[in-house]
C-alpha cells in the first residue's frame, strides 16, 4: 500500500468553525503531527485526550522560515513511509492558504511516491471578509508580510497581509505601504479574528503599524481599497489610463491630433530638459522633467497601440527581457569584476543579438550604430572614438592642437574668399577637431559646452541685472559699458560659484 499523508486544516481558531470532516480525521488520527501547536484548537485537542506532535522545535533550529517548511515536508515524507496506515498532518487555517509546507508536499510526494491527500478547514480569510465586512468580489489580493513589495500593491483592490508574525515584520510592511500609501492613512490590524476572548481588531493610522506589541501567529493586516486620485495616480497603470483618455475621441482634441513625426521635437526638447535639472539639486523639479519625458514615450506607445503596431506594455517587455539578457552577470551565471567585463558582456551580446537576427557585425561599417539625430558635439565624439579604436587616431596631445590650428587658419582663409560654402565647411572641420581634442582630453564636448553656455547665460544675466538697477535697458548702452560690466561679471560669479 502507498504511504499516504492526509492534510486537515484547523480553521481560523473557532471550536465552533472546525468542519466535521476534519474533526473525525483528528479523532481517528494514529499519527498527529502539528506544524505548530501555536493555535486555539490545541485546547480542544488536548481536552479530548488527542495526542499529537508538533514541529515547533525546528524553528529553533533553523535561521529563516524557509529552512524550517523544507525540514518539516522532509520529515513528514519519511514519518509517511514508516506509517503503514499513514499520518494526518494538521495546520492552521486552511491547507491550500498561506501554508509553503503543503506546497513543498504538493510538488514532492508525487516524486517520492507518497499519496496525498487534503481536507479543507476555515481559513483566516473567512474570518476576515466576516468580521472585517468586506466583500472579495469588490477586487481582493492576500499577500505575504515577510516579502512584500510595493510593485504588488494596487490600491483599488482589498489588500490583506498575511504573515505578519511581529513588530519586525510589521516595520517592514509599514515601510514597503508607505512607498504608495499616505503615513497618516487608517489601516486595520486583526489577530485572531473569530476566536472568543482573544480576538482584536486596531485601526492606526500607518505610521503606527510596528507599535502595536500584540502580533503573533494569527495577525494580519487590511487595507481597504480605495478609488482616491491621490493614491492612483502613484500608479503605472493610471498614467496608462489617462493618456488613453486624452487620444480617445472624448479626450483633449491636440493630443488626439499628434503622430509620431509631430512629436519629434518635443521628445528631443524634453529630453534637453531633463539634463538641465541636472545641475541644479532641485530633485522635485528633475522627478517634474523625468515624468515629461516619459509623458513622450506613453504618447508613442499609446498610438502604436491604436495603430495596432504594439503597446506599452509590449514595450516594458521587451526592455525586461533586453535588461536581463544582456545582464548574465547579474541574472545568469557569467561574472564581471568591474564595470569594464560588465561593459564587455553588454556589447558581446548586443553582437550575438544582431546574429540572430541575420545580421553578421563583422560586415558592417564600422561607423554604423551612431544615431543620425544625435546633436553633433555628441555624434562626432561617437564617430571619432568608434575610428580611434581601430587605430585611426593622433598619438599626442600635440599633433592634435596643430590640427586644430591648422583647421582654424582655414576658416581665416575661407573668410577672405567671401565664400559661404567654404566657410560652412571649414568651421565644421574645425568643431570637428575642437571635438578631437575634448576627447584627447577625456572631456564630454557637450558638457564642456553645456557649461560654456550655462556661464555665458549667468554673465549676461548679470549685465542685465545691473543695468536695470541703474534704470538703462540695453537701448541705452553701449558694448563698452556692456564689455565692463561683462568683466566685472567674471570676477563676481567666479567669487559666488568657489
Amino acid at each position: 500500500m502507498q504511504p499516504q499523508i492526509t492534510v486537515v486544516g484547523l480553521g481560523s481558531g473557532n471550536e465552533d468553525q472546525l468542519t466535521l470532516g476534519v474533526w473525525k480525521k483528528l479523532q481517528a488520527a494514529d499519527k498527529l503531527y502539528l506544524r505548530t501547536d501555536q493555535h486555539p484548537m490545541i485546547g480542544m485537542l488536548t481536552n479530548n485526550n488527542i495526542a499529537y506532535e508538533s514541529f515547533d522545535a525546528l524553528y529553533e533550529s533553523h535561521d529563516t522560515f524557509e529552512g524550517v517548511y523544507e525540514a518539516i515536508a522532509a520529515e513528514l515524507l519519511a514519518l509517511a513511509k514508516s506509517a503503514p496506515a499513514g499520518i494526518i498532518y494538521a495546520v492552521p487555517g486552511h491547507p491550500m492558504v498561506a501554508e509553503m509546507t503543503v506546497q513543498l508536499l504538493r510538488d514532492r510526494c508525487p516524486q517520492e511516491g507518497v499519496t496525498l491527500a487534503l481536507l479543507g478547514g476555515e481559513s483566516f480569510l473567512d474570518q476576515a471578509f466576516l468580521r472585517l465586512g468586506f466583500d472579495p468580489i469588490d477586487g481582493f489580493q492576500l499577500l505575504n508580510g515577510t516579502a512584500l513589495s510595493v510593485h504588488s500593491l494596487n490600491p483599488q483592490l482589498h489588500t490583506v497581509i498575511g504573515q505578519v508574525y511581529d513588530t519586525f515584520t510589521a516595520s517592514d510592511v509599514k515601510l514597503t505601504l508607505m512607498e504608495l500609501y499616505p503615513d497618516d492613512m487608517e489601516v486595520v490590524v486583526g489577530h485572531a479574528l473569530g476566536v472568543a476572548d482573544e480576538e482584536k481588531i486596531h485601526r492606526i493610522p500607518l505610521f503606527e503599524l510596528d507599535h502595536l506589541q500584540d502580533y503573533g501567529n494569527l495577525s494580519l493586516v487590511w487595507i481597504p481599497r480605495t478609488d482616491e486620485d491621490k493614491l492612483r495616480n502613484r500608479t503605472f497603470a493610471r498614467l496608462h489610463e489617462i493618456v488613453a483618455i486624452l487620444r480617445s475621441p472624448e479626450g483633449c482634441p491636440w493630443d488626439r491630433e499628434q503622430t509620431h513625426q509631430s512629436l519629434r521635437k518635443n521628445l528631443i526638447e524634453e529630453a534637453y530638459e531633463v539634463l538641465e535639472t541636472f545641475d541644479e539639486e532641485d530633485p522635485d523639479h528633475m522627478a517634474e522633467e523625468l515624468g515629461d519625458l516619459l509623458l513622450q514615450i506613453m504618447l508613442h506607445s499609446q498610438i502604436e497601440a491604436e495603430e495596432g503596431g504594439f503597446t506599452v506594455l509590449d514595450v516594458i517587455e521587451a526592455l525586461n527581457k533586453k535588461l536581463i539578457r544582456r545582464h548574465p552577470h547579474v541574472f545568469g551565471e557569467a561574472l564581471a569584476g568591474d564595470a569594464d567585463e560588465a561593459l564587455q558582456n553588454w556589447q558581446q551580446i548586443k553582437q550575438e543579438e544582431k546574429r540572430q537576427k541575420g545580421i553578421d557585425p563583422d560586415e558592417l561599417p564600422l561607423l554604423s550604430g551612431v544615431p543620425r539625430e544625435l546633436p553633433g558635439l555628441m555624434k562626432a565624439y561617437k564617430l571619432q572614438k568608434k575610428a580611434a579604436a581601430v587605430g585611426f587616431d593622433w598619438s599626442r596631445l600635440d599633433e592634435v592642437l596643430e590640427v586644430v590650428e591648422s583647421e582654424l587658419a582655414e576658416v581665416k582663409e575661407a573668410i577672405a574668399q567671401f565664400s559661404k560654402k567654404e566657410q560652412q565647411e571649414e568651421l565644421g572641420d574645425l568643431l570637428f577637431s575642437v571635438v578631437n581634442l575634448a576627447r584627447f582630453l577625456k572631456i564630454e564636448p557637450e558638457e564642456a559646452m553645456s557649461g560654456a553656455n550655462r556661464k555665458f547665460f549667468e554673465r549676461f544675466g548679470y549685465i542685465e541685472r545691473q543695468l536695470r538697477l541703474k534704470g538703462k535697458n540695453f537701448d541705452q548702452t553701449d558694448l563698452q559699458e556692456m564689455e565692463s560690466l561683462w568683466q566685472e561679471a567674471k570676477k563676481v560669479l567666479y567669487i559666488d560659484n568657489n
